[in-house]
């Protein structure tokens, strides 16, 4: 895709190093949307209307990380409800990633799970839950038959 090179493209595979690209004229067709970029590639696709661009993103699988720049307070809001995304940023880039703070991490088929600082403690440990249930007390109303009683008295102790 040469003619949709606009900046950069240069490799060096001994060294494995790539040029910060930026492309344009991309398409949702082309070859470099069709997988996640790991790397400092910009593909620079046009949209006439913002929700165009996010239903673009919600037609595809979920990315790892969003980010959105913008001044308006509506925008940021629409863009916050409606596109899922692993994480992100609002008027910056990558700098999710650099706080222990916040969780890093994706949905859908960019993996599952969140992992830095303690999010990182409770993603790779397993916290074993155990009930115990003692035999001095139990509740008749968890047994068969069911009636409009127990039937009120197990949702006032779901609330």
């Amino acid at each position: 895709m040469p003619d949709k090179l606009v900046y950069g493209g240069e490799a060096d595979s001994d060294r494995l190093r790539i040029a910060p690209t930026v492309m344009d004229n991309v398409t949702g067709e082309d070859a470099v949307m069709q997988e996640e970029i790991f790397g400092p590639i910009l593909p620079v696709l046009t949209f006439d209307e913002i929700g165009q661009a996010f239903d673009f993103v919600r037609g595809r699988e979920k990315p790892l990380a969003a980010y959105l720049f913008t001044r308006d307070k509506n925008t940021e809001k629409r863009f916050l409800e409606t596109v899922s995304f692993g994480g992100g940023c609002v008027n910056d880039t990558i700098m999710h990633l650099a706080t222990s703070r916040m969780g890093f991490g994706g949905v859908g088929n960019s993996g599952m799970g969140s992992y830095h600082g303690r999010k990182s403690f409770k993603t790779f440990t397993h916290e074993k839950n155990v009930l115990k249930k003692y035999g001095w007390i139990d509740m008749p109303l968890r047994y068969q038959p069911y009636n409009r009683k127990k039937d009120g008295l197990i949702r006032m102790f779901l609330k």
